[in-house]
Parts: structure tokens; sequence; C-alpha cells
């Protein structure tokens, strides 16, 4: 589906250019409230569940065709965050979840390549790191997406005792190849296995909860690959799916599908642990769905030409790359304009909930509530006692979502290279290649009516703080590096696995 939108000649160039670049360039902790000659009550275990490119009307509860019953339930029984946003792409949100910090601050502002050198700068210390000296045991199931070149870059460097999955940005849902290398392991060790990723992801999840230190409370990490492309699903389950016309959409759906039963199986398994109560889960996915858009300048325009001439896939890697991203997403991020890559808000609002039978009733929360603002939130909920640095750019909003508090969300920048925003209040600056546009989001969450040319003044100051925003060095490698080899999911292998080319 491709999504009506105003000024859409300028969104979409701003998607082409954003996938260029992908290529080339008051709450009281639990043991206090209990008198000091009684035993310390369990602490909660924690369960962060990321979604790889789900669309905001990807879920059963904001209205989509595909079949989400355990996601609906959880949310449903959970708190509603009705106002979550992340950032446009993947590597940028898990930055942000991981620090609470601006990605922009720490120079992480796009996907990190398969050919990228550096990380997530080592100097940042991490939310498992806190969790591990809270006495948790901790793990990451899934997709890493911040750095792999060195042993110092991963996941059990930083922080998770265990690690399970892929270190790059997305690998083919059977197969398990990201850019011609083999991406699957267990603790740095490559692991040949057959099965589709969801299923293998959801196992090694319930594993890890039967298996764990029952002595230790849990902080589980799991991040699924799914419904990042490659469109890929089980055929009886994209058969379910048969009376969606469009294909990628059909796969998508059926993607999404599996990842509400292996979502099913984990919640049933801390069900059967003992621990369902007691664990806090906060579900959301990296960035707004992916969506097809239209070749409109440069090479691209000639994208139809190409296809036709050449045929598909085009035997010409790069432009097959773009191809693919352009044409074969599936997502749906109704009523919301634009996509993953983008900063409209159909690139960054995204399904999210919060779901703790021990911890707070169900209920719905508005009010812009945003990835950097995860880490210091649950810190808060659980007592989980964090010394932050000055530079966290989110804030704990726990009395918002306890205690239904108005306390004002703080601003929030997104974007990379080309295009930015900036959220301050209700108000929302686009900052685009070809000129700027501000929304009133209390009045236009679908961003309709530009208001720039009424309020140059609130313009000129979110502009210039846009402007002001301390920026680390880009960590993205330069184009040369990247586009030559890009980073397809799936297809065949012609180098060593991403596990056996780390370096110390």
């Amino acid at each position: 589906m491709i999504c009506s939108q105003t000024g859409k000649g300028k969104t979409m160039r701003a998607v082409i250019r954003a996938l260029i670049l992908i290529l080339l360039v008051p709450v009281v902790p639990l043991a206090a409230a209990q008198a000091p000659t009684m035993p310390s009550p369990e602490k909660p275990n924690v369960l962060i569940i990321l979604i790889d490119d789900m669309g905001y009307r990807d879920v059963g509860y904001h209205g989509s065709e595909i079949a989400t019953p355990t996601i609906d339930r959880l949310a449903g029984d959970g708190i509603e965050l009705a106002d979550f946003y992340a950032h446009p792409t993947c590597s940028p949100t898990r930055t942000a979840l991981m620090t609470g910090k601006s990605p922009a601050r720490l120079g992480v502002i796009l996907p990190i390549s398969k050919n990228a050198k550096t990380s997530l700068p080592l100097s940042e210390k991490l939310m498992p790191e806190h969790f591990q000296e809270a006495g948790y045991q901790t793990a990451l199931v899934g997709k890493w997406h911040l750095g792999h070149a060195t042993r110092a870059m991963q996941p059990t460097s930083r922080g998770f005792d265990h690690f399970y999955g892929n270190l790059t940005g997305g690998v083919g849902h059977w197969d398990h190849v990201h850019g011609g290398g083999y991406d699957w392991q267990r603790n740095g060790v490559t692991v040949r296995e057959e099965g589709y990723t969801t299923h293998l992801l959801s196992d090694e999840a319930v594993r890890v909860i039967r298996e764990r230190n029952k002595d230790k409370p849990l902080f589980l990490y799991l991040s699924y690959n799914a419904p990042h492309l490659p469109n890929e699903a089980p055929e009886e389950t994209i058969a379910q799916y048969e009376d969606i016309e469009n294909e990628f959409r059909r796969i998508h759906a059926a993607m999404v599908a599996e990842l509400d039963a292996g979502i099913g199986r984990v919640v049933e398994t801390l069900d059967q642990e003992g621990m369902l109560d007691n664990t806090l889960i906060w579900f959301m996915s990296d960035n707004g769905g992916l969506v097809p858009t239209t070749y409109e300048t440069g090479l691209f325009s000639w994208m139809d030409t190409f296809k036709a001439v050449l045929g598909v896939p085009i035997p010409i890697k790069f432009l097959e790359f773009f191809r693919i991203n352009m044409e074969e997403g599936g997502s749906d991020n109704t009523p919301f304009r634009g996509g993953k890559a983008s900063v409209l808000e159909g690139g960054v609002r995204v399904p999210s909930f919060i779901h703790w039978p021990d911890g707070i009733a169900s209920k719905k929360v508005s009010g812009r509530i945003t990835v950097q603002d995860v880490f210091p939130t649950i810190a808060e909920a659980i007592g989980l006692d964090v010394a932050f640095d000055e530079d966290v750019d989110g804030i704990s909003r726990w009395d918002v979502i306890d205690a239904n508090a108005n306390t004002p969300a703080p601003d929030f920048l997104i974007g990379g290279y080309f295009d930015q925003a900036y959220y301050q209040d209700e108000w929302k600056l686009l900052v685009l290649q070809d000129g700027v546009e501000l929304y009133y989001l209390t009045a236009d969450p679908t961003e309709q009516d530009n208001l720039a040319d009424k309020h140059p003044e609130i313009v000129d100051v979110l502009q210039a703080k846009i402007e002001a925003f301390p920026r680390g060095e880009v960590i993205n490698p330069p184009p040369s590096e990247m586009i030559w080899d890009p980073d397809f999911f799936g297809g065949e292998e012609d180098r060593e696995p991403w596990a056996d080319v780390v370096t110390e």
C-alpha cells in the first residue's frame, strides 16, 4: 500500500535519500515497602520485546486485519502507550533503548552497516550492565545491530550473560545469512541450525526462562528479526491470509502472526514458571513499518526501465537492494504518513505497551513517551539504583504511567544526515532538504496542515534547538566501503560467518 500524503514528492525523496545513506555512507522500591525485619521481596523480572519494522496498524488492537490475539490481550490487560515514539531506523532506536540517550549525541544516526568497524561507543555503560550490577541475570535473544567487528562491541562484552541470535541488521529468516555471511550464533560461536528465525528465537527465550538461575531475577531482551525484510514465513501461515491481494502484505501478515504465536509461547512459559505476574513486559517496534514508495529522482527514476531491460531481480547489487527496499515493504502505518526511514509520524510512531500485573492496573496512557525514556522509566518502576549521566536525554515517565501525572515530555530529536525533526511540547518541526514543515500534533496528529508560514517564530526557535543539539562523531563508514557490497538480507554465502571474523 502506498500511503497518500501531503507533500508526497518531498516525502518520497526524503525516504530515498535515507535509503541511499543506509547503503552509502513516584514509586517506592519494592524492598523498601517491607519492614526491616522481613525478608526482601522478590525483585521484578524484566522482559523487553522489540519487534523489527512493525507498522502502527500491524496489530489487532489498532484495527489491523492481522490476527494478533496475544499482543492484543497483553495490551488490553496492561498499559497501552498511545503516543510512543521510536527513531526512524533500527540502530538509532537500539542505541536510545540501551542508553537513554539520543543516538545523535552518540553518532549513531543510521543503521550500522556490516562493513562498519565502529559501534555504539564503548565508553557508554548499557542497560544490561546496570542490571548485572543489581544482581540480575541478563540475556539477549535475537538481533543486536549495535556493532560486531570486535569482541568488545558484542553483547556478551556489553552486559549480557547470554546471547543467541544475529549481530547484523537483518538475516534471511530461513537461511540466516546477512550480506553474504552466515549470522547466527550462541555466545560468540556460529550455530548451524535449520529453522525459521521467529521460531528459533522463541524457542531460545523459552529455554532461557526455564533454565534460569532461580535465585536471581531475570532481565531478558527479546529482539525479534521479523517482520523485517525479506518477506518470508511458513507457507501454512501465509495461506491463512490468502484474502490479502498484495503479495508482500500477505507474507508480512503471516510474519506478524508468527510473532504473536511466538510471544504467546514465551508468555505461557512465564506463567508456567510462576513469573508472569512479577514480570514487567515492555513491547515496542524499533521504527515505523516499511511501506512501498516511488522512484522520482536521480538514478532511481530509471528503475522501471532497469527492471524492464534487465529483469527482476536486477543483476546489479546496489540497484537490486534499493528495488527490494522500495517495493517490497508490507507494513501499514495508517493513519500516519510515511514509514521506516522517514521523519514523518509513520516512521516513528509505533505500537507499544507495558504489561505488569503486580506493578500496575490496565489503562491507556496518552502523551509522548519515547524509546529514550524506557530505561529511566523501568529503573524507577522496579527500584533499580542507576546514576544516570547528565547527558541522558530520556527521563522516567513512571509518574505519567503510574499516577496519571501531567509531567511535560522532554524534547525529542529524530533524523539522520538529510532530514530531521524536533518535538517540543505539542509542536513538531521537520527540517527537510527542500524546506521546513511545522505541525501542531494535538490538533493534527497525521500532519496534514503545515503551519510553518503562520508561525515563523516557532520555526526559528525549534530550528535553533536542532542546530544547537550536541552531536557525536558519526560512526557510519564512508560510501566507498559499502556501495558495491550492500547489506542484503538472506541469500547465498560468499564469505565466512560473521561470528568467525571477529577481532579481539
